[in-house]
């Protein structure tokens, strides 16, 4: 047998330990009882899921890596970065 040691928030394991105690569990009981659904399921044992927007955002934040890695920018530093920058607004200043 092993020891697991996690950190959460002080509010979520006093309200997890009401509803542990209200079931006749204690904390660890709980998180063996998790662990062994888990294994059963082979898989997390309840739904995961993003809503449209957060999956929106991931595939934008996706297409922002893919276009940067195109262009090359994602290989530059932050100072590249900024004096790409600098010579833009001089370019668009001149025009």
């Amino acid at each position: 047998m092993t020891t697991l040691q996690i950190r959460i928030e002080d509010d979520l394991k006093k309200q997890a330990t009401v509803i542990c105690n209200e079931l006749g569990l204690d904390l660890s009981t709980a998180v063996r009882l998790f662990f062994k659904k888990m294994v059963l399921v082979g898989g997390i044992p309840f739904d995961m899921k993003v809503s449209e927007s957060t999956k929106n955002d991931i595939l934008e934040i996706d297409n922002s890596k893919n276009t940067s890695n195109s262009i090359g920018v994602s290989e530059m530093s932050l100072e590249e970065m900024s004096e790409e920058i600098r010579l833009a607004r001089l370019e668009k200043r001149e025009k």
